[in-house]
């Protein structure tokens, strides 16, 4: 918990000193959905930071992340990391979940109405397999998010999978593991400021149940939510937002979703 709270405190500093620099006002809400990735990378000298949230409605178990995305030099390219933390109920706590370090090219998008941002990522396992937080080995993450933008509507939608040669579970056993998600979103962008979506993932996760043997099971969750903006002084923009997730399907788990974001300049 403690690299949690150095996280957030970064983005505090970065955030107050952000509000000395004077830049042009913020822009309408974008690249601010909650489960499915949109494909827009950050504008040139814009950091963002992201804070989610999501708690099951029954039982004590919850999922946080820390998210922040820096665009290196121009809008092409942009680098970012993802720091998770659960609580995994009695007996196995709180733990740190596996951190990845995310890279984006912005393939299209600069100059017309479809955005593709194609994104490769390295996660590295800090996380604990034995308590249910981590993979147990090293991944490579795939993930093409592409985005549509036409009148009052915006479209996204994302595929990807993720290959865990080593992966482990808890028992200690190892085999190669792949995991498949593919989503979509609509968001009504009622207002610049204010924003109603729908978002919906499938996730075909695959896990280790034996010495070279995998089970996959396969996850669909609906989302409905609001997200809206704080357009300050000097180009910051906080948009805090909320879902409730639904499970579809065999498992129809539920679950609150809290979103927070706060964008800034780090360039004078």
């Amino acid at each position: 918990m403690r690299i949690v709270r150095l996280l957030i405190g970064a983005s505090i500093y970065l955030l107050a000193s952000a509000l000395h620099a004077q830049k042009p006002a913020a822009e309408p809400i974008r690249d601010n959905s909650f489960l499915i990735e949109e494909g827009y990378n950050q504008d040139p000298g814009v950091v963002q930071h992201i804070n989610t949230f999501a708690r099951p409605t029954t039982g004590s178990a919850w999922a946080y992340t820390f998210t922040q995305e820096w665009p290196i030099r121009s809008h092409r390219h942009q680098l970012s990391y993802v720091l998770p933390v659960f609580d995994m109920g009695a007996p196995a706590g709180v733990g740190v979940g596996d951190f990845a370090v995310n890279y984006r090219y912005q393939l299209t998008g600069l100059d017309g109405p479809i955005a593709l941002a194609p994104r490769v990522s390295i996660v590295l396992p800090t996380g604990d397999a034995t308590r249910g937080t981590g993979a147990g080995g090293s991944s490579v993450q795939l993930m093409l998010p592409a985005s549509l933008t036409a009148s009052h509507v915006a479209l996204h939608a994302n595929a990807g999978l993720t290959s865990t040669p080593r992966a482990r579970n808890a028992a200690g056993d190892v085999a190669s593991a792949t995991s498949f998600v593919a989503g979509g979103s609509v968001i009504w962008l009622a207002s610049s400021t204010v924003n109603l979506l729908v978002e919906s993932v499938w996730n075909r996760n695959a896990s280790v149940v034996a010495p070279n043997a995998t089970v996959s099971t396969n996850h669909v969750t609906v989302a409905p939510g609001i997200r809206w903006a704080y357009n300050l002084s000097r180009a910051v923009q906080i948009v805090p937002g909320v879902a409730y997730a639904i499970g579809v399907g065999p498992v129809r788990d539920k679950s609150v979703f809290l979103y927070f974001s706060v964008e800034h300049p780090f360039t004078r």
